[in-house]
């Protein structure tokens, strides 16, 4: 049976369709891995010809169809705004990942987020991931401790503002950056644990 992971957030700018890119990737090759674009954009179905080890598909008309793909994995890539499907979405999702910036107007953004998935009943499956971090400075720490104060589970890794995330989707992956590589196995290793709890 599949697992779905939703990627959320209703603030643009905030590296959702890099992060979903890179998750789905790392676990392209073991597992049988899609990215559902519901992004009106697109940007990741622009990738559909040059990524041989995942799928990437548009998003079908019956969303409750999506739970009955053969898939392992199935990441789901959203606008930034809060959509009409976005309550569906969240009901079928195993697991919601909320990446946010480390700034003001992001932690003010993800609160109508949360709330959202709180009103849907998804906050216990729902995982904040701080993205984008920049290095030495002290917003970050005061940033989590806000996050904290959410019902959500924040997530222990970070994803630091490194060029090899912004180069990986054009590059197909984050080629031999250790930090990067690092990053992103201990997120999927965070992220395969709170699936296994749900």
């Amino acid at each position: 049976m599949c697992k779905i992971i939703l990627i959320t957030h209703q603030k643009g700018g905030v590296g959702k369709s890099t992060l979903t890119f890179n998750l789905a990737l790392n676990l392209a090759d073991s597992a049988k891995v899609a990215i559902i674009d519901f992004d009106a954009q697109g940007s990741l179905m622009q990738l559909q010809s040059t990524t041989k080890t995942m799928d990437i598909l548009e998003s079908p008309a019956d969303l409750n169809s999506i739970s009955s793909l053969r898939f392992d994995f199935i990441f789901i890539d959203t606008p930034p705004y809060l959509s009409s499907s976005l309550p569906q979405l969240i009901r079928i999702a195993d697991l919601i990942v909320v990446p946010t910036k480390a700034g003001v107007l992001d932690l003010m953004a993800i609160t109508n987020t949360i709330e959202l998935i709180n009103q849907t009943g998804g906050l216990k499956k729902t995982m904040i991931v701080l993205n984008m971090v920049k290095p030495n400075t002290t917003l970050t720490l005061d940033i989590l401790i806000e996050l904290n104060k959410l019902e959500a589970s924040v997530a222990k890794t970070h994803i630091s503002d490194l060029v090899s995330f912004t180069r990986s989707v054009i590059q197909g992956g984050l080629g031999k950056n250790d930090k990067a590589i690092s990053q992103i196995d201990n997120l999927t290793r965070e992220i395969l644990t709170k699936l296994l709890e749900q």
